[in-house]
């Protein structure tokens, strides 16, 4: 796809993607509060398998040109890896709440970061080592593990950020080969007959008011995707990517005032050190990408 660089407008759709997916986050917490995940995360997924069908069909040409791969294993692979998860996301929403699930989430970068050069052989300095470093003492904070109030399911999260960065790891690898709409194509198929074949069999009636909510969580589910396309087209992601933090914040918002959480101190603390982390490791690439 063209890309231009117009980072003002590339700032505004992040900003704008991160809003959508935050109340996304509150729409899924609502929801599998109220009915089982799998059904929930499959009823999601088969929306979004139609417009990831759609956008692949416009940049590839053809369905058929889309599925095309050298790497359906790891394709197929990635797909799998991603629906699962967001079950365990949306799982941790309703045992965590949204406010300390995005907090620990939040590490996923520094994951990507710490990864990248046993995975794809990328170098990392002692700079973003150091980053990587603050940021776990953050997720610690978070956790306060060994502390009499330690609560294992804290721990949910961080295995959801452990499998995104994973599938973060994995989209960058079968870059070198495959294109952006295939790897988007085989995302949402994959997912979607996953999530159909598991949780099919957990279908439950649903209110009238709830499958209003749902139709939300499909549209904001594939406006987030949408914009988030639209984003890194006018901008490059080096620019825009430390925006996405503000998910984060606009969780906390919809958290906080519509379902009632609060903010513990620990949390605030853990959060802002792995939010400043992740800004450092993100200034650090940029700096490494305009040195070569």
């Amino acid at each position: 796809m063209s890309q231009s660089n117009n980072i003002p407008l590339g700032i505004g759709l992040m900003v704008a993607t991160t809003f959508v997916f935050a109340v996304q986050d509150g729409l899924s917490r609502h929801l599998a509060g109220e009915y089982n995940v799998l059904m929930v995360v499959m009823i999601r997924y088969w929306f979004f398998a139609a417009f990831v069908i759609a956008i692949a069909k416009r940049n590839a040409g053809s369905i058929r040109q889309a599925a095309k791969t050298s790497q359906p294993v790891l394709q197929g692979l990635r797909g799998l890896l991603l629906a699962a998860e967001i079950c365990v996301m949306v799982a941790a929403f309703t045992i965590l709440g949204l406010v300390e699930s995005h907090a620990v989430f939040t590490c996923y970068p520094l994951l990507v970061a710490a990864l990248s050069g046993p995975v794809l052989g990328e170098s990392v300095g002692w700079r973003r080592w150091s980053a990587i470093g603050v940021g776990f003492i953050g997720v610690l904070i978070i956790l306060q593990p060994g502390m009499s109030v330690f609560d294992p399911a804290a721990a949910i999260p961080l295995l959801a950020a452990g499998m995104f960065a994973i599938y973060g790891l994995l989209t960058r690898y079968v870059a070198r080969e495959d294109t952006t709409a295939t790897s988007f194509f085989w995302t949402g198929v994959m997912g979607s007959i996953a999530m159909t074949c598991a949780g099919v069999w957990f279908w439950e009636p649903m209110s009238a008011t709830d499958w209003i909510f749902m139709g939300c969580l499909c549209i904001t589910g594939v406006s987030g995707h949408w914009l988030l396309i639209k984003c890194y087209e006018v901008a490059e992601a080096s620019a825009v990517q430390p925006f996405a933090y503000l998910q984060l914040v606009f969780a906390a918002i919809i958290g906080i005032s519509i379902f009632g959480e609060t903010v513990r101190a620990n949390v605030a603390i853990g959060a802002a050190l792995i939010v400043a982390a992740g800004l450092f490791t993100f200034w650090r690439e940029r700096l490494q990408s305009a040195s070569n």
